[in-house]
């Protein structure tokens, strides 16, 4: 018949000749918690040293059990005693305890090279990754032609819906506002040279030729492009795509080449609302504000506006559309699985839809001003 080997809790007592010492004994492993936790309630107040080389046997919880004790207490850890043996396993688990203060940030002027450099880096893989994911969508949309199978119909007129439909009371809201703002600004400047009169080219070739597909993109780049992200994003984190591989589908015909088509179909016609809710907000100020009848504003609008300005707004329509939709997929597809990811990956979508637009109506607005057009 064995003998089964004698466990002895842990236990705490104060050396009888000196009150001020904590001798520890027994086993303070994670089998004891409770009766650890209840030594170390019940150690009497005053003690500054703490004897610990009669403990049989220390594990990961009794040592953090002990530096808890320490904190608590106000007392030195290093006046702490323990055997040799148990050196090694104590400062491990006191290195990982100690709360070291956060390194302060450098300011100076190589670190802040360092982190502009690390930015470029980081923009540039950005960009490289939505031109390769621009180049796979056209591949696999021409695809498509071969293979209409591949096409899904009720999933682009959904994406549509919730796209163009659901976002056309806000567009025309705004624009109608935007508009009745830049007549407003334009009448206080045209008013010092008796010039006001001049506001319907002003509202009109602003918003025919920049403000319409402007605001339209920039209002679908905060509102569609988180929700592309979100939503592919929150499909990725519950390994729904990573289905759609395995069943032998194409995450890019299912939840990508829908959205784009959707976007593309419906931003130029946002825009063509916006166009005309912007006209329709400076003929209302015209009409209230400026003594412009509101015949006199349409025949005026008539007389002096030009075609060449509406091409040029609805030309930026799809490009807008494709970059829009791309990052906001993109970003989804990049989400590493967590609720932090998803949600930087939807900050970061945003940021750079709207910083995209922005850039590309700047550079469109100085190409077509040296060809004259």
């Amino acid at each position: 018949m064995s003998n089964a080997p004698n466990h002895h809790p842990p236990s705490a007592s104060v050396d009888p000749g000196d009150a001020t010492r904590l001798c520890l004994s027994g086993r303070w492993t994670l089998r004891y918690a409770n009766e650890i936790g209840d030594a170390l309630r019940d150690a009497p107040n005053g003690i500054t040293d703490v004897d610990a080389c009669g403990v049989e046997r220390l594990d990961t919880l009794g040592v953090l059990q002990l530096l808890r004790y320490a904190d608590r207490r106000d007392l030195d850890f290093h006046r702490f005693s323990f055997r040799e043996d148990q050196h090694a396993l104590i400062e491990a688990i006191e290195d990982v305890h100690d709360e070291r203060p956060k390194r302060k940030r450098d300011t100076g002027f190589k670190a802040a090279l360092g982190r502009l450099g690390f930015a470029v880096v980081d923009n540039g893989k950005e960009v490289m990754a939505l031109i390769a994911f621009l180049g796979e969508v056209m591949v696999k949309m021409l695809r498509m032609v071969k293979e209409p199978h591949r096409f899904r119909l009720t999933a682009t007129v959904h994406h549509m819906e919730q796209v163009g439909l659901d976002a056309v009371p806000l567009v025309a809201l705004l624009s109608f506002m935007v508009g009745a703002v830049i007549a407003f600004l334009g009448a206080m400047v045209l008013r010092d040279f008796g010039a006001q009169i001049f506001v319907v080219e002003l509202v009109s070739a602003a918003f025919l030729r920049e403000f319409g597909v402007l605001l339209t993109a920039i209002l679908l780049a905060g509102r569609t492009a988180s929700a592309f992200t979100a939503q592919i994003g929150m499909m990725v984190n519950r390994e729904e795509v990573d289905a759609i591989r395995v069943l032998g589908l194409d995450p890019i015909d299912l939840l990508v080449i829908p959205r784009v088509l959707a976007l593309l179909a419906m931003l130029p016609l946002l825009t063509f609302i916006a166009m005309v809710a912007g006209l329709a907000g400076g003929m209302a100020v015209g009409a209230f504000n400026l003594d412009i009848p509101a015949v006199a504003y349409l025949a005026r609008m008539q007389e002096m506006m030009k075609l060449d300005n509406f091409v040029v707004g609805m030309v930026k329509a799809p490009i807008f559309a494709i970059v829009i939709a791309l990052i906001g997929c993109l970003e989804g597809l990049q989400t590493e699985g967590t609720a932090q990811s998803l949600g930087e990956r939807t900050t970061s979508s945003v940021v750079q839809a709207i910083s995209t637009v922005i850039v590309i109506d700047a550079f469109a607005a100085l190409w077509f001003m040296q060809m004259d057009y």
